[in-house]
């Protein structure tokens, strides 16, 4: 079974073991996630040095992904991130250069995490995805910085026709926006670094009640628990311990919209008539 194992299905295993990991297994998806061809290429002993663990852990932690040993585990991993170029090897060059200044490593960090977006994420899973908020009910989720990409997608979905119910604030909040989620519903979840405080309630609520889950989120994906139906999970650049832009769940956010757009009937329509509303009021405005 291993002989035919992906990446992307050990991710999918990673998710399977979802509340399973130990908070050192947890460091080691952190870090399996944010560099995937680094982790490929070295050793057992340089993976359990990028997580602060013992090198027996790394052992163990191929055996509970379902993988005879960690030499095992590993040729998994070169089959799928060495086949394709590294954009952070192409972004190095640039980073030497930079010379400290700020706005030259930003832009070639952040440019490296959107060149590896198709490393993890492929147009099948985005059309999948959309198809999941593409539902007669959509409720998002988001709490701290993620709250910015969850106001933004709620503006976009509107304008495309669908009203999606935005659930920020305090517990008591959350509880009372969640009391109506039924099957049928989709719960559309936003996730970075750190799982949110209120998440696990809300999962659990959630299944419940028959609705349907799907997370975006950064390397804390895998290791989200209660696991979502569906998981996005695309490292941001930085590192955990590092400062982390919305870029890249941004751009997937923007793809999801595409994405949307491509496959909902009418959706250039509401656009249209938008337009004319915004000419309108605009006009009136003017006027007076």
């Amino acid at each position: 079974m291993e002989q035919d194992q992906t990446a992307a299905g050990i991710i999918a295993r990673i998710q399977a073991l979802s509340g399973r990991l130990t908070q050192t297994e947890q460091r080691l998806v952190t870090e399996l996630l944010a560099a995937p061809r680094d982790v490929a290429l070295g050793s057992s002993a340089d993976f359990a040095a990028r997580a602060s663990a013992h090198e027996a852990t790394t052992s163990r932690f191929a055996r509970k992904l379902g993988f005879a040993s960690y030499s095992a585990f590993r040729t998994a991993l070169q089959r799928e991130w060495l086949q394709k170029p590294d954009p952070a090897a192409r972004m190095s060059a640039t980073l030497s250069q930079s010379d400290g200044r700020i706005i030259d490593r930003l832009v070639a960090g952040e440019s490296a995490g959107l060149a590896a977006i198709a490393d993890y994420l492929t147009e099948r899973d985005l059309a999948e995805a959309a198809a999941l908020i593409d539902r007669p009910r959509l409720f998002v989720f988001a709490q701290g910085n993620a709250s910015v990409l969850a106001a933004m997608m709620e503006r976009r979905l509107r304008r495309m026709g669908i009203l999606p119910i935005l659930m920020t604030g305090s517990a008591r909040d959350i509880a009372e926006q969640a009391v109506t989620i039924a099957a049928g519903d989709t719960v559309f979840l936003l996730a970075f670094r750190r799982q949110p405080r209120l998440y696990a309630s809300l999962m659990e609520s959630v299944q419940l009640q028959g609705a349907t889950t799907l997370a975006l989120s950064d390397a804390l994906g895998p290791s989200l628990n209660p696991a979502p139906d569906r998981l996005l999970s695309v490292p941001r650049q930085g590192g955990d311990a590092a400062f982390q832009t919305l870029t890249v769940p941004m751009l997937i956010c923007n793809a999801l919209i595409l994405a949307l757009g491509a496959r909902r009937e009418g959706a250039m329509a509401v656009l249209t008539r938008l337009g004319t509303l915004i000419e309108r009021f605009e006009g009136n405005n003017s006027a007076h």
